[in-house]
């Protein structure tokens, strides 16, 4: 185990996407993971909370942030699920150099805001470092919790990340309880994020799937090789 943490405050917004558009996007030895034919994009703000390295006391500064990433759905040769984050974009600078060292991961530099009142949640981010320094702002309102669906599976029930290192792909495994959700309905969304990493236009339109999660904790394990 190389981290636990929290995540809290989470809201899935999902767009359908054409697989033969989103896997140039994804690492070698991985391919578009399908859900009845389809697959998705998506944009996933949330808090993190309780970060800490292998187990020990929360890290001071960084074992809290907030984050919004940009994330496709893999599997492996091996039939090995997961995520691809095309973007993590974070407000704690030092997490960015920190985690991409660690694991590779894609994390960017934004300014960000979380606020909720009740039910109502807002999120803020516009990177620093990028061109036009894009921007998303996503305001939820979250519901009565709902079962699962089978796409919420799909979508949620991830154990790990398929990440393009360059020696090969990397899977970083983790295990966390199932999510608990809440219905959530878009009340405000204006998202440059999709954009900014290769996916222009997606954003544009309505998402495919919306729901809230009060949170989960995980925990995390070394990568390991799963391609050249």
């Amino acid at each position: 185990m190389i981290s636990t943490q929290s995540w809290r405050d989470l809201t899935f917004l999902h767009w359908e996407v054409d697989p033969a558009r989103v896997a140039p996007l994804l690492p070698p030895g991985t391919r578009p993971d399908l859900h009845e034919g389809r697959t998705y994009v998506g944009l996933v703000p949330f808090r993190m909370v309780g970060v800490t390295l292998g187990g020990g006391p929360t890290l001071p500064y960084v074992g809290a942030f907030l984050e919004t990433n940009v994330r496709l759905y893999s599997v492996d040769e091996t039939g090995r699920r997961g995520v691809v984050f095309l973007s993590l974009d974070t407000d704690r600078a030092v997490v960015v150099p920190a985690v991409r060292a660690l694991i590779g991961a894609p994390y960017r530099w934004a300014r960000m805001r979380f606020d909720r009142d009740g039910d109502v949640i807002t999120y803020e981010a516009r990177l620093r470092r990028l061109g036009d320094r894009p921007a998303s702002r996503v305001v939820v309102r979250a519901g009565a919790a709902r079962e699962a669906t089978p796409l919420d599976d799909f979508l949620t029930a991830r154990w790990g990340a398929h990440v393009r290192r360059p020696l090969g792909t990397t899977f970083v495994a983790n295990q966390h309880p199932p999510w608990p959700l809440r219905e959530a309905e878009v009340v405000e969304l204006d998202d440059g994020l999709l954009a900014s990493v290769g996916l222009p236009g997606v954003a544009g339109a309505p998402p495919a799937h919306v729901a809230f999660s009060e949170g989960v904790y995980a925990e995390f394990t070394r990568p390991r090789r799963v391609a050249p």
